[in-house]
């Protein structure tokens, strides 16, 4: 039997277990998928502590939103995928609904996607979160465009390098922070345009001066 993390109870990460579950079938418009990898993240704490925007309805709970592996059970109704395709799961679900934390996974067709044959297993889980958590301000709600001045705050963050990825591949001119002098020239490799380093600069200061320039 595969093996899945269960809670009983709210806590810290030892509230966690390991257990045997009996291999379950996907139902209609889900895939199952042997998972390689799987990813942790601030929601999944949240989750697992009792502080997140919903919280398990009863116990035991599964929990997880990110996982890759490869699809080895196909529900009816699921077009466009085949046993052994390498996917990965997109953080569009409910944990009260599925959870990625296993050996297997029952996923909902509608939130796992092909990723490039260049990528780990591990690099394939990691790609969603952080780029779909930019996407929604940047693209989806901001419409960021060509010439757009953009200012990214935390942005050696997951989700800052992402966001200035994206920013980027819109045409904008990205203006990054970070606290520490040591990442500054990581954020310029990055692709920023400009770096403030906030414990040197004044933020408001540097911003006139870097849109004079």
């Amino acid at each position: 039997m595969p093996k899945i993390v269960r809670f009983y109870e709210f806590g810290e990460a030892d509230v966690l277990k390991l257990e045997d579950q009996p291999l379950v079938e996907p139902g209609e418009g889900e895939v199952r998928l042997k998972v390689e990898a799987i990813g942790l993240n601030r929601a999944e704490v949240g989750f697992r502590a009792g502080r997140y925007l919903e919280l398990p309805q009863m116990f035991p709970s599964t929990l997880g939103y990110e996982a890759s592996g490869v699809i080895e059970a196909i529900g009816s109704g699921v077009p466009g995928f085949q046993i052994g395709d390498r996917v990965s799961t997109v953080p569009a679900f409910s944990m009260l609904n599925y959870g990625m934390y296993g050996e297997t996974a029952i996923a909902p067709a509608s939130a796992v996607a092909h990723y490039p044959e260049t990528l780990s297993a591990m690099e394939g889980t990691a790609i969603w979160m952080a780029y779909i958590t930019a996407y929604g301000p940047l693209v989806e709600y901001g419409q960021v465009k060509a010439d757009d001045f953009v200012l990214i705050t935390a942005a050696s963050s997951s989700v800052g390098y992402s966001a200035i990825q994206i920013a980027k591949a819109a045409g904008a001119v990205v203006i990054a922070t970070t606290r520490s002098n040591i990442k500054k020239q990581m954020l310029l490799d990055k692709g920023a345009d400009h770096v403030v380093v906030t414990n040197d600069e004044d933020l408001g200061s540097a911003l006139k001066e870097r849109l004079r320039n």
